[in-house]
């Protein structure tokens, strides 16, 4: 029902964007502070713990919330996670420990959980499907500037200020947005009984970062961490399928995830965001390991891909009334392999260009693809559900993004170890050796174990891009213009 209150659109998606920016330079920005925090806290085994920590409640808290903003809103769901990310971050600066450092990153990745699904969610109630995706381009733009900007500005913080600050920063932001939202932001929510899956959340929550400490330590000091995490999980898992068939309010509604529009484009952005983590991660070591070439030079072959995003997903805003929802969302996937082929061929002798451009067009594929299916799957749900089926699309992406990063480390050490033919080779090894320099003959010899295993890593990305490819496919033909039945004037 409208209020008399009038929502400011403007204002409520620069409070989006503002929250957004938050959680964005968050995953960027600590990375060029946690060797003096290290160096301040001590706790150097637990260095891994600060990224995966924050990641591990993330993806774990991005289900729960979706389903709380359906059934007591956006707005209280939305203040309540900008709230806890700036206390945890508060914190952060103050941490005096290493394991303090974590639990507060564990707080603040919990706030992350909130703050993207729901705001994601705010821009589906207030915008039509024709309106919709140039503003999801600008919200795009915000994740590409922030990867940018976020290590550059890390760097000047240290450099003529203290690491507190890098967390402290977000408390302007932060509150300066939570003012807008509570000032033009308004909605009117019909307050039902409904019950909280209070034991499903418990459960999604261990079987979730069950999982995800599994696939962190995999391979990393043993098994014998992973295999527990993994026996945990599995428990979890089937104590939750039990819990939420008999709930009657349930988490996870299996007749929503299992829509075959929702599951289609669910398991495409799984599978685009496990391409992608490959692309990130290994495409600055082959451009500086084996081409040879500076760290900027390396920097630049990727940002080429954060620019290709947004690109891609203002075009799939302008497109989508003349092409429809699913040949966007083909289209985005189909140029995720093509650009992966450049991968495929790179070699020592290759330029610098060829690695931007492969990244230029899966940047662009995924702009197309992440777009298409986000306003898919809003486009199909009422308001009830839009939070939840938001959160599912978010958190398929966020756990593709943990599953490519252990499979592609895993296919990385299977060819360090294998080298060609060669002598194996450990991955501290390889950066001993390419850090001081060591012997010609001995960096020539590293330089080709690398090449090779950095070969077979990206024709796994290739891949794993042709499987996206073919779940893509399977998403029907989605008619546009459902009726606006949100809460928000």
């Amino acid at each position: 029902m409208p209020t008399p209150r009038t929502t400011r659109r403007p204002l409520v998606i620069a409070a989006v964007m503002a929250a957004m920016a938050m959680v964005a330079i968050e995953a960027t920005i600590i990375s060029t502070a946690m060797p003096q925090i290290v160096g301040d806290l001590g706790g150097l085994p637990l260095y891994a713990w600060v990224f995966s920590g924050f990641l591990l409640t993330q993806t774990a808290a991005t289900i729960v919330f979706g389903k709380l903003a359906d059934v007591y809103g956006r707005k209280p769901v939305l203040l309540a996670g900008i709230g806890l990310f700036l206390a945890a971050s508060l914190l952060c600066g103050l941490a005096w420990s290493m394991p303090a450092m974590i639990a507060f990153r564990l707080l603040q990745g919990i706030g992350a959980g909130a703050i993207q699904p729901v705001s994601l969610t705010i821009v589906g109630d207030l915008y039509s499907v024709q309106e919709r995706g140039r503003i999801q381009g600008f919200l795009a733009s915000v994740w590409a500037v922030s990867a940018v900007v976020g290590p550059m500005a890390g760097g000047l913080i240290i450099q003529h200020a203290s690491w507190s600050w890098i967390f402290w920063i977000n408390l302007p932001v932060g509150l300066v947005a939570s003012g807008l939202f509570v000032a033009y932001l308004h909605e009117d929510v019909r307050r039902e009984r409904r019950p909280i899956d209070a034991p499903g959340a418990a459960l999604f929550t261990v079987a979730v970062a069950a999982l995800m400490v599994a696939l962190t330590e995999a391979g990393r000091a043993g098994w014998t961490t992973s295999l527990i995490a993994a026996g945990l999980g599995a428990v979890a898992v089937g104590l939750l399928v039990v819990q939420e068939r008999r709930a009657p309010e349930p988490l996870i509604a299996f007749s929503l995830w299992s829509q075959r529009p929702i599951a289609a484009a669910n398991g495409t952005s799984l599978l685009a965001g496990m391409a992608l983590i490959g692309l990130t991660t290994f495409l600055p070591m082959f451009v500086q390991g084996v081409l040879r070439q500076s760290p900027v030079v390396a920097g630049l072959a990727l940002t080429v891909m954060v620019l290709g995003w947004p690109i891609g997903a203002t075009l799939a805003a302008r497109s989508v009334m003349r092409f429809g929802l699913r040949p966007i969302l083909v289209c985005g996937s189909l140029l995720l392999p093509v650009g992966a082929v450049a991968f495929v061929v790179l070699g020592p002798d290759s330029p610098p260009a060829l690695a931007g451009a492969g990244s230029l067009v899966m940047g662009f594929g995924m702009g197309l693809l992440s777009n298409a299916a986000l306003m898919l799957i809003q486009e199909i749900v009422p308001w009830t559900q839009r939070g939840s089926a938001t959160a599912s699309n978010v958190f398929s992406r966020n756990l593709g993004s943990t599953l490519g990063a252990t499979l592609f480390g895993a296919v990385l050490n299977h060819g360090l170890s294998s080298a060609g033919g060669g002598p194996a080779i450990t991955a501290e090894r390889l950066q001993q050796v390419l850090a001081s320099g060591g012997a010609p003959g001995e960096v020539a010899g590293v330089r080709l174990v690398l090449q090779h295993a950095l070969h077979q890593t990206f024709w796994a990305v290739f891949l794993i891009s042709l499987a996206a490819v073919a779940v893509a496919s399977l998403v029907p033909h989605v008619p546009l213009g459902r009726t606006r039945e949100a809460p928000a004037e």
